[in-house]
């Protein structure tokens, strides 16, 4: 007798432990939808530009959107390009000189190192895109952009803030 108890047992555990587990697709479903609405909305076409601490941007209501290129960052003591210091703006300044032979060297070699050859070939749609003070000597500014256009970057884009309707303000340029 004891031992059918324990078949018996075991019958009904054998029974209960064959019910198939089935996945619920609905809520994977909306997990997957949801993330793919989180891409879709994060993923815009608007190049931000980084804009150090110390760099205060004029404004501007251009909409024109942005487009990837050179980034010549002018701060209160140094001007860099693609974040790599070039020249310091006391010695630029200083110099009677209309073109800064640091800052060409520079975008030379940066245009030798990184651009396609259609892009190298094709000056007027090379690129730069300075971003600098709105407190910047203009002095200053026409050496750089005289200094890009003897490297050959046929298109000079200065960076600002960007005038929403709405009281908001974006990065963007202006050319």
């Amino acid at each position: 007798m004891r031992f059918r108890n324990r078949a018996a047992r075991m019958k009904r555990h054998h029974a209960r432990r064959k019910h198939v587990v089935a996945l619920n697709l609905v809520s994977l479903m909306d997990i997957f939808t949801i993330l793919v609405f989180f891409l879709l909305v994060n993923s815009g076409d608007v190049e931000q530009l980084s804009s150090p601490r110390d760099v205060e941007l004029p404004e501007s209501t251009a909409s024109t959107p942005p487009r990837e290129n050179v980034i010549v960052l002018v701060t209160e003591d140094e001007v860099l390009v693609q974040g790599r210091a070039v020249a310091r703006v006391d010695d630029i300044l200083a110099d009677d000189a209309l073109v800064i032979p640091s800052l060409k060297a520079a975008l030379d070699a940066l245009t030798e190192r990184s651009l396609r050859q259609e892009t190298r070939d094709d000056i007027e749609n090379r690129e730069v895109t300075i971003m600098g003070d709105k407190e910047l000597p203009y002095r200053l500014l026409k050496k750089i952009m005289a200094t890009c256009t003897e490297a050959n970057y046929g298109r000079l884009s200065l960076a600002v803030l960007q005038k929403v309707s709405d009281g908001a303000v974006a990065a963007a340029r202006s050319e």
